[in-house]
């Protein structure tokens, strides 16, 4: 029995691509009724052009306009309310949008801001409009090469992807056109939901699409739909369908039971990274990227980037290529960023030189290699932005830069490109994942009896360092512990910081920063934190401090010293440098972190310790959890190397000048689903043999000897 679908959207948004028609040739007229929508409604006018100068649009981006991922349903009915209005809209108001394909804010226009795009992109997209309509009404071979004809030359213009020019055409004809968005281009290819000899007729989708083959998947599609392998009738049948059963697969997904993960805590939390990138010396290559929609970063003799399993592997080729013993850390960085860690979604922003950026695309693709091409490693990008801006920062003198952790940088360069600013509550946000003590103990090696007694000091005390040796995972336990008292994992609520030598009062709470006209005073990470928890009383939120003992505390925290404690929460105090009174809200935790092994530090003074409370935490390898995933690996290898690990920490532990702050911890050993002797050997050479060799610096004899074991046990 076929689901009960509201189709309410469809009359109301073939009678507006109706009315749409009338404004070919009244682009300005087209223009003022789109200006009024957004003061009718009181939201804010998007960014469609370069300083909003708009002197020209597209139907499709018309359409667009109500059909963002971002948009809240409020405000998408407020949108569409003031279009039935202005343009006389007798088919009824849609409440409902599900399964209707809807496309990223950051690339709602069709065309490129002016100065990027060509002076006839915009009629092209109204000469498709129209042959589109057209075959719709009317599908003669005349009317079908005519759209082909424009659908051609379209889909080949910067900005215009598969998923962006079929959603449009499905808004406006969605009995005709098929949407290939995301969802349904799986749910057809590759949900196994869809299955004949028809199906397997549909062309391979691989780049862009041409209106030829366009054309074939529509009418081998048709033809199944019209067959009795199936209960789909049409093409919004088919769309809502394959919603549906990607919603249901994404929910089980979801919950699914979580085995050991080694990755980061945010593995599956979604997020957007931002990359700073320079395309050559000189931005030489930039024109290249920018026409080809790609980017690349060099090194062309490494060949393809993705045979390489570590940075480590990287470096020995490096070394090998150029007959040196350099560390290329910067090099190899970049490399393994760009292959492995850079995902689609990702911003990035061209610079040139340390003070201009000179453009900024949105990641498309996957790391791709071929060997033919000019450039062998690639990233395909959908270049947004081409200029030139200046920037007060100074930009990294690196080829690719991950400036995520860095918010003002990141707020300041999307204030450089002027996008889109959208209220929080009218925000559409990805779904939340939940994450309780289950999930805690699944992901970390820790006893429940030490999970409980942690959170209860947690919750008694608000202020917690974890202390330990290097590698028993404090900062991997610190998120998780979050989430898990959170009870979902909600990346709003968490913040995450490292102190240092340098870190101050100013980057904390609030102090003057230099700006090209002078000084401006900004609000500093915690202060910001603060806020933003007290507007949200009800749920807890989580501040993180990495190395909390480097930093100068009585520096950094200030005033904030004593409203960090237990019972002063909400107490107000003057803050130096504003006039304003502020207090840290009662729903802040504040986890921070320390190496005990760390002899270049003085001891924290007594001040710091009355207000926080100190949890040790030590290896994991005899807990339940490290066990089952020794065993999960089922490597022999890696067992003795573990055993190994066990008995050198005893050594270390009744060493007089060493002690438990110095053992070795069980994180080294926890990236693994598969693990190899590579690896291993990596590990024991690069990590584990140069910190034995700090521990014993003056005793040759033990190192050597500790060493030889480590080796032999793999």
């Amino acid at each position: 029995m076929k689901s009960v679908i509201d189709m309410t959207w469809v009359d109301f948004y073939k009678e507006f691509a109706e009315k749409l028609l009338e404004y070919h040739e009244n682009r300005k007229g087209l223009i003022e009724k789109v200006k009024k929508i957004y003061i009718m409604t009181e939201i804010k006018l998007p960014t469609l052009e370069r300083n909003n100068d708009l002197t020209d649009i597209d139907p499709f981006t018309v359409f667009a306009l109500f059909n963002k991922s971002s948009l809240s349903l409020s405000n998408k009915i407020k949108i569409l309310k003031a279009i039935a209005e202005l343009f006389e809209i007798k088919a009824d108001l849609p409440n409902s949008f599900e399964s209707i394909p809807t496309i990223n804010n950051m690339g709602a226009t069709f065309y490129y801001f002016k100065g990027d795009r060509n002076a006839d992109d915009i009629d092209k997209l109204w000469m498709l409009y129209k042959a589109a309509l057209e075959f719709a009404k009317n599908p003669t071979m005349a009317s079908q090469e005519k759209f082909i004809e424009y659908f051609d030359k379209v889909i080949s213009k910067k900005g215009i992807h598969n998923s962006k020019l079929t959603s449009g055409l499905y808004w406006i004809a969605p009995e005709k056109f098929v949407n290939l968005d995301s969802r349904s281009r799986w749910y057809i290819y590759e949900s196994g939901q869809i299955t004949g000899e028809i199906i397997n007729k549909l062309p391979i989708i691989n780049g862009k699409l041409s209106g030829e083959a366009y054309i074939e998947i529509i009418v081998n599609i048709q033809d199944y739909l019209s067959s009795e392998e199936t209960m789909i009738d049409n093409f919004i049948e088919l769309s809502y369908d394959a919603w549906c059963y990607s919603e249901e697969i994404n929910l089980q997904n979801k919950n699914k039971d979580i085995e050991i993960e080694t990755s980061d805590a945010d593995k599956d939390v979604k997020s957007i990274n931002y990359w700073i990138f320079s395309p050559g010396s000189q931005a030489v290559n930039w024109g290249t990227f920018y026409e080809k929609g790609i980017m690349s970063i060099g090194w062309q003799e490494l060949e393809d980037f993705s045979m390489y399993t570590s940075r480590g592997d990287l470096k020995e080729k490096l070394q090998e290529i150029n007959g040196d013993t350099n560390g290329y850390i910067n090099i190899t960085n970049a490399i393994w960023q760009f292959t492995n860690e850079m995902k689609s979604g990702d911003i990035v922003y061209v610079k040139k030189g340390q003070k201009q950026i000179i453009g900024r695309g949105i990641v498309t693709s996957e790391h791709e290699y071929n060997p033919s091409q000019e450039f062998k490693n690639i990233r395909r990008i959908d270049w947004t932005d081409k200029g030139e801006w200046v920037t007060s920062m100074k930009l990294a003198p690196k080829t690719l830069t991950n400036i995520t952790p860095y918010n003002d940088f990141v707020e300041n360069l999307k204030i450089l490109f002027e996008e889109d600013k959208i209220d929080i509550e009218d925000e559409t946000e990805a779904p939340i994942l939940n994450y309780d003590r289950d999930h805690f103990l699944n992901d970390v090696f820790m006893e429940e009896e030490s999970y409980l007694n942690l959170v209860n000091l947690v919750r008694k005390k608000k202020n917690i360092i974890l202390q330990g040796a290097p590698g028993v995972g404090k900062t991997y336990v610190a998120k998780r512990l979050a989430y898990s008292m959170m009870g979902v994992k909600d990346k709003k609520r968490v913040e995450m910081v490292q102190f240092h030598q340098n870190y101050s009062y100013e980057d904390f709470v609030m102090g003057f920063r230099p700006t090209e006209s002078g000084f401006e005073l900004r609000t500093g990470t915690f202060y910001n934190f603060c806020k933003r928890a007290e507007n949200d009383i009800e749920n807890d939120y989580f501040f993180i401090i990495d190395e909390i003992n480097r930093g100068n505390l009585s520096k950094i925290l200030g005033e904030l010293f004593m409203l960090i404690e237990n019972d002063k929460r909400g107490t107000e105090l003057q803050l130096l440098y504003a006039d304003e009174k502020f207090s840290v809200p009662p729903n802040i935790y504040i986890i921070g972190m320390m190496n005990t092994a760390d002899r270049s530090l003085a001891m924290l003074d007594y001040a710091l310790r009355r207000r926080f409370a100190f949890y040790n935490m030590t290896t994991g390898f005899f807990t339940l959890g490290f066990r089952a995933y020794q065993e999960k690996l089922d490597n022999s290898k890696f067992d003795s190397l573990i055993q190994c690990i066990i008995n050198l920490n005893y050594e270390i532990n009744r060493d007089e000048s060493l002690g438990e702050g110095f053992i070795i911890g069980h994180s080294y050993f926890c990236n693994f689903s598969n693990v190899t002797d590579n690896e291993l050997e990596n590990i024991v050479e690069y990590e584990i043999i140069p910190l034995i060799k700090e521990y014993w610096f003056d005793e040759t004899e033990k190192v050597d000897l500790w060493s030889e074991k480590l080796r032999r046990a793999i």
